[in-house]
């Protein structure tokens, strides 16, 4: 084997959590290479995940009635029709644009990018192939980052057309006048209420009696009640039993819930979660094991029972968040070579794409009741907050949930525009120890969505008060 195909660490995928990796170890003066299978770096975070997907849901915004003042500065003219290529178009172009800049912050970094699939051949070796060629490297440590796949749904065939799975949406060729989606995490939640926006009538299909149970349960209730208004059924504590597809053209899927209800759609899009995606990678032959879901069980540091094989990213598991991804790359990089770092923080913000947008970091009403801890809350609502009404969007609200006796910030819950931005104020007073008396004796630029910090933190103070 040649002296240069060997390396001191190297990461399995190119997203979030090995790009960051990588990175980290190369500023330290390693060797490091990465190994990404699919058509650029980036991962499936540029794929097909969460940057095509964000910028979706931006196109979608900027042709709905939301944002019908804001559509020429779009470049969509106020008479346009929607299609699949014109809200797609925009998605090409910022997959091409970000994969550039990570290409280019491997190569500045003189990270050496192997292309093709990895497989273990023994705990040092890889083989990575491709259609053309196979091509043995060694390392001394490993780091998997390999990301997921959809969760496949048995009896139920993909064609990309009818019936599709979360990866499967940029590649769609028109939009469909009705749609099934089935499963409401995240994923689920966050297409249907974009689909929802277009005018598409969605159904929503959960076996669940409520969505995101892990979120301030006001702020779920927020949601239902928005993306009812926006063309979206709920359908919980249901079941898929079978699908079938109709004949004649266009085709279209008949679809048969366990309570002996029938629904009939233009498309079906299953968001039934995801699993690791280790399949491929024979991680056997490295000592390694994964779970039912092909998920690698790590420690505290991103080590794996291999003591050279660290694992971070999605194919962990919780939290499954690009930013985090990122973090647990860099702490695993640092780990793996003994570089003095401090651990991930216990609060880190959790962003929802959906329309309206969600975001929260902190605890939630549920888990202090649960605790038995006193809390206090203070509510801004969009429609008092003057930056609101220019953007045009009366309907969210701001929510802070103080300790009674300590006034301590605790949680942060936000719906609505802006929301993955402006919880990042409260993240970092979260962070530092801060709580009520900050917020009161702080000024915020006006007008600004920040203000809802002044407005919520005097609600609080005044029942406080009381």
């Amino acid at each position: 084997m040649s002296e240069d195909r060997v390396f001191d660490l190297l990461c399995i995928g190119s997203g979030p959590a090995g790009q960051r990796a990588a990175v980290q170890a190369a500023k330290v003066g390693k060797r490091v290479a990465v190994v990404e299978k699919r058509r650029g770096v980036g991962g499936l975070c540029l794929d097909t995940g969460t940057i095509p997907s964000k910028t979706f849901r931006e196109a979608v915004l900027a042709f709905g009635k939301q944002a019908e003042q804001f559509r020429s500065h779009h470049g969509f003219s106020s008479g346009e029709r929607v299609t699949a290529t014109g809200l797609f178009s925009r998605v090409n172009d910022v997959v091409e644009r970000e994969a550039d800049v990570v290409d280019r912050q491997l190569q500045r970094n003189d990270i050496e990018v192997l292309r093709g699939e990895a497989a273990f051949l023994d705990p040092h070796t890889l083989k990575i192939s491709t259609e053309t060629e196979t091509l043995h490297v060694r390392a001394d440590r490993i780091l998997i980052a390999v990301g997921t796949v959809p969760a496949p749904t048995p009896g139920v065939p993909y064609d990309g057309e009818v019936i599709i799975n979360s990866d499967g949406v940029t590649e769609l060729r028109r939009l469909p006048k009705s749609m099934v989606v089935v499963g409401a995490g995240v994923i689920g939640i966050e297409y249907a209420s974009m689909f929802g926006a277009l005018g598409i009538e969605v159904t929503l299909v959960d076996r669940r009696d409520r969505p995101l149970e892990f979120l301030d349960s006001e702020i779920v209730d927020e949601l239902i009640h928005q993306m009812r208004k926006n063309n979206v059924v709920f359908r919980s504590g249901e079941t898929v039993e079978r699908l079938d597809l109709s004949e004649g053209t266009p085709t279209r899927a008949v679809i048969h819930l366990e309570s002996g209800k029938r629904l009939v759609s233009d498309l079906v899009l299953f968001s039934v979660g995801r699993m690791g995606a280790t399949d491929s990678l024979n991680v056997g032959a490295a000592g390694l094991e994964v779970d039912a879901r092909g998920r690698l069980k790590v420690d505290e540091y991103f080590r794996t029972h291999v003591p050279h094989i660290f694992a971070a990213g999605d194919v962990i598991g919780y939290p499954s968040l690009a930013a985090t991804s990122s973090e647990q790359g860099r702490l695993a990089a640092c780990y793996a070579f003994d570089i003095p770092v401090q651990p991930m923080v216990s609060y880190f913000p959790i962003g929802i794409y959906a329309i309206p947008e969600i975001s929260m970091v902190g605890e939630t009403e549920q888990a202090l009741t649960k605790k038995k801890v006193p809390y206090e809350i203070g509510l801004a609502r969009y429609r008092e907050i003057a930056r609101s009404q220019i953007v045009g969007d009366n309907t969210g609200l701001l929510k802070l949930l103080f300790h009674r006796h300590t006034r301590q910030l605790l949680g942060v819950h936000v719906i609505g525009s802006s929301a993955t931005e402006l919880v990042h104020v409260g993240q970092a007073v979260l962070g530092l120890g801060g709580g009520l008396d900050y917020f009161l004796t702080t000024v915020f630029n006006y007008p600004t969505m920040a203000e809802c910090y002044k407005v919520a933190a005097l609600d609080a103070w005044n029942k406080l008060s009381q």
